[in-house]
């Protein structure tokens, strides 16, 4: 098979490069396969992509993290140095003061594990941010005395949690996050409740994301918060308030497991046929921009990890001008597929 072949001549897909080399395989995709995402967009009129108002800032605040997930795009672990700077930190604040954007979304690794996550919540906290999320992993809460409070820190600034779940049993949970991952989740989950987060009628909002396990695209995202809370509530006594469905999109490590298991070719081809053009108008890059631990800006999170940066003259947040950035066009591979097939899939979960 020629992706494995190519796969088979690097030991790692750390490398960008590797990775769009294997995401762009003529021998898949182009005349004699299938359709590039940019053919698919262009049939609907929606090529080159383009975006609209800046509503949300996504910052990568580092790759560290106390977890190694299977499934993980960011290639996040304990052994992860890279970390955003209190100075970059302080140009993510001046981009806020000085646009509209009314979301904040801190992600990783494991945000928490930024030396200047505290202070930066902080001070977004005093800009009248409407909503303020972090992508906690849970485990993160119960790491060490450290973490401990951060339930409290959390529900002080009123900020929206966003965790990840894969499933409501331990053996499927702890099989792509890791042994003991589960039941540490579980008491994290209870701790947040205890303060009100997840609660009926709580404005303390706790969101759990589900990602699939194996190479196959998620069902129902309705259908699965409805599974999700019948078993939480049965089994542990736990709530939480909406659950996303996002589809894992074949970069990092979730792309290096479709090639070692021979599942990539397939799955690419699952994605495809599973195109829907309705999603084009509400995918994520069109309202949002993230930023790396670096300053770097980027589309999406998942171009951050492909390093595919912003067609524009600025792509540092150090020579941030919305009125450049609003002109560009958006920059799309087949990756892109991940986000527009079935209902969607975006940091907020399905998109339709």
């Amino acid at each position: 098979m020629a992706t494995k072949s190519l796969f088979a001549r690097h030991n790692s897909l750390a490398n960008t490069k590797t990775q769009l080399e294997i995401l762009n395989n003529n021998e898949l995709f182009g005349p004699k396969g299938l359709p590039t995402f940019n053919q698919q967009a262009e049939k609907f009129n929606s090529f080159p992509l383009r975006p609209i108002d800046l509503e949300i800032l996504q910052i990568n605040m580092g790759y560290m993290c106390n977890q190694v997930c299977a499934h993980c795009h960011v290639d996040a672990g304990p052994d992860r140095k890279e970390i955003m700077s209190k100075e970059t930190l302080s140009q993510c604040l001046t981009i806020l003061k000085n646009s509209k954007v009314h979301t904040i979304d801190l992600t990783g690794g494991a945000p928490e594990m930024n030396p200047h996550f505290r202070w930066f919540i902080e001070e977004v906290s005093q800009l009248g941010i409407r909503d303020i999320i972090v992508r906690s992993n849970l485990t993160i809460l119960r790491a060490n005395k450290k973490y401990l409070d951060l339930p409290e820190f959390f529900k002080k600034h009123n900020i929206h949690i966003i965790s990840s779940m894969p499933h409501w049993t331990r053996g499927k949970t702890d099989q792509q996050r890791g042994e003991g991952v589960f039941e540490k989740s579980i008491q994290a989950l209870k701790r947040l409740n205890e303060i009100g987060y997840g609660m009926p009628e709580s404005n303390l909002q706790l969101d759990l994301v589900y990602n699939p396990s194996g190479a196959f695209l998620p069902t129902s995202q309705n259908a699965l918060e409805i599974e999700f809370k019948k078993a939480l509530l049965a089994d542990f006594d736990i709530h939480f308030h909406k659950l996303f469905a996002l589809t894992n999109l074949p970069i990092s490590r979730f792309l290096e497991y479709l090639i070692a298991s021979d599942n990539y070719e397939d799955y690419m081809q699952e994605l495809v046929e599973a195109f829907n053009p309705i999603t084009l108008n509400n995918i994520m890059c069109k309202n949002t921009l993230s930023i790396r631990w670096d300053g770097n800006i980027y589309d999406c999170d998942f171009n951050q990890m492909l390093d595919l940066k912003i067609a524009s003259t600025c792509q540092n947040i150090a020579e941030f001008n919305i009125e450049q950035i609003t002109k560009r066009n958006i920059i799309t591979s087949q990756h892109c597929y991940g986000c527009t097939a079935g209902a969607g899939s975006s940091c907020q979960g399905s998109v339709i």
